[in-house]
């Protein structure tokens, strides 16, 4: 894997983490009882605490990265063991 390559591996991984670490332990003003005022969403987060959800997100990905480049590197999985499905 060239690093041009692996940074857009990485990249794929780390979004797709953010995308299933940013709904949890949100609470919304509705579920809170706090009155939004006007204008504001009722299912808004009250503190969505991104910075700790992007540290999350970093550090899942980096173990889910390694352990996807580990498999390519030590050929756990090789392309020809997978069976073909169409054509000869």
């Amino acid at each position: 894997m060239g690093w041009f390559t692996g940074i857009a591996i990485y990249l794929t991984i780390w979004w797709t983490v953010l995308f299933a670490v940013l709904p949890l332990g949100v609470v919304s003003h509705a579920e809170a009882g706090i009155d939004r005022g006007d204008g504001t969403d009722p299912g808004s987060p009250v503190d969505p605490k991104l910075k700790k959800k992007f540290l999350t997100t970093t550090w899942v990905s980096t173990i889910l990265f390694a352990l996807l480049w580990a498999c390519i590197a030590f050929h756990w999985v090789q392309l020809p063991d997978i069976p073909r499905r169409w054509g000869g």
